[in-house]
């Protein structure tokens, strides 16, 4: 799931400060789990905008819409029957749904309501944490299932570094050690022969240093 929250208040009020109508798009899919952006955010920011905007002497016309994915062009098909009426259009979706609503909808802005976090799990309410940074590489058969990539701070491949202590991160405390967690895992699975293999350097390639990437499946194509 990909985790978002929702910027300040007075960061939008600057983006939409030559705006007097515009469109409050939420987005039914992450941000809605992650309570950033779904509808019942979308009323939220749209009362506290008019509001701020009436403290101001200023009117703020708001057209509010919660879109099934902010990121599937036939979900978004809806919105070009009004978008034109409005001078731009504030998007509560990830990062990428609303660089995909920029695209389709050229006459206008889009702005970010929320600031796009990591992909991450729900650990329990109101609580999300980082599981996975898209590498494009998977090797979770390797470790017991936790990723070393995201869960080491250093993001090491074979084993703790010196810094680890009492199962804690040197950076932080607070945080597990990455490694002191898969070597519990891998003991709990009966695995722990796998630490003796030395994993090689990761082939950076499939993440993002290499600019966007494209995943393509013929067998899905039309």
């Amino acid at each position: 799931m990909i985790i978002a929250e929702g910027k300040p208040i007075k960061d939008i009020l600057a983006m939409i400060d030559d705006c007097d109508k515009i469109i409050v798009a939420g987005c039914k899919g992450c941000v809605t789990v992650c309570s950033a952006g779904g509808q019942k955010e979308v009323e939220i920011l749209s009362s506290a905008l008019r509001l701020a905007r009436q403290t101001q002497g200023r009117s703020l016309q708001i057209k509010e819409v919660t879109l099934e994915r902010q990121c599937d062009t036939e979900y978004l098909e809806p919105m070009r029957e009004y978008a034109d009426q409005y001078q731009a259009i504030l998007s509560l979706a990830c990062g990428a749904g609303i660089q995909f609503v920029a695209e389709k909808f050229r006459k206008q802005p889009v702005l970010p309501g929320v600031n796009t976090q990591f992909i991450g799990v729900t650990e329990e309410q109101g609580v999300w944490t980082e599981r996975c940074q898209s590498c494009g590489n998977c090797l979770l058969h390797q470790t017991g299932g936790i990723c070393p990539v995201t869960r080491c701070s250093k993001s090491l491949f074979n084993g703790p570094c010196g810094g680890s202590k009492a199962g804690k991160c040197e950076i932080d405390p607070q945080v597990d050690c990455g490694w002191q967690l898969i070597y519990e895992r891998l003991k709990e699975l009966g695995l722990l022969a796998k630490l003796e293999i030395v994993l090689p350097i990761k082939d950076w390639s499939t993440s993002r240093d290499g600019g966007p990437r494209k995943c393509i499946r013929e067998d899905l194509k039309i």
